[in-house]
């Protein structure tokens, strides 16, 4: 019985989903192509009916990532009062469960400094998106001409990834959550918390979460 039509394409977005996850989770070099194909219940053989090379794998894996971040970005910000867009991206981006869940949250703090280092093709797809990161954060900045609210979103980028990263490296106790607590005061000034927002099942949820 031949394969129906869509079986390739939904094979090889099984496997860019499974790689996304384990590259954010692990980092692009401990994870070889072996791996992946695990995670994504497939064989070792099959890949290469798929990528013609792992570069092209990592490409596809981490541009998924990031649209995802993007999308659900724009899915928040349609649901939140304009004068709120901008603090409400901050506030879900900036939370101990993004901080704790790499596998699943933003691409660019888990695998931005490898990326700094792959070939100059890779850089330039993982720049794309994160300047179209910017320009969504950029439409949430109020009262700003259009250049002065890319720069606040640029500096509000290098913040929050910044303030995730030391987050993770202290771990997750009271000295994390203090910098997350600081990244959020230095975007927001003085702010209450986030609470974890709940899903329908009732287990709290991250907004930046896959």
């Amino acid at each position: 019985m031949p394969w129906p039509k869509d079986h390739k394409r939904n094979t090889r977005a099984r496997i860019v989903e499974a790689a996304a996850a384990e590259f954010r989770q692990h980092g692009i070099a401990q994870v070889g192509v072996a791996e992946v194909m695990r995670r994504a219940g497939l064989t070792h053989g099959g890949f290469y009916a798929h990528f013609d090379s792992r570069d092209d794998l990592v490409i596809e894996a981490f541009t998924h990532a990031m649209d995802r971040s993007t999308e659900r970005w724009r899915k928040l910000v349609e649901q939140t009062p304009r004068e709120k867009r901008f603090a409400t991206i901050v506030n879900s981006y900036l939370t101990s469960l993004h901080r704790d869940d790499p596998g699943r949250g933003c691409a660019i703090p888990t695998l931005g400094a490898e990326i700094a280092r792959e070939s100059a093709r890779t850089r330039r797809v993982f720049a794309g998106r994160l300047d179209q990161m910017i320009d969504i954060l950029a439409d949430q900045v109020p009262n700003l001409p259009r250049k002065a609210a890319r720069k606040r979103a640029a500096a509000a980028m290098a913040t929050m990834i910044g303030t995730l990263v030391m987050a993770r490296v202290a771990g997750s106790g009271d000295f994390s959550d203090e910098i997350l607590g600081a990244g959020r005061e230095a975007l927001l000034g003085r702010t209450r918390s986030p609470k974890p927002r709940k899903s329908a099942s009732g287990r709290a949820t991250a907004s930046m979460r896959h």
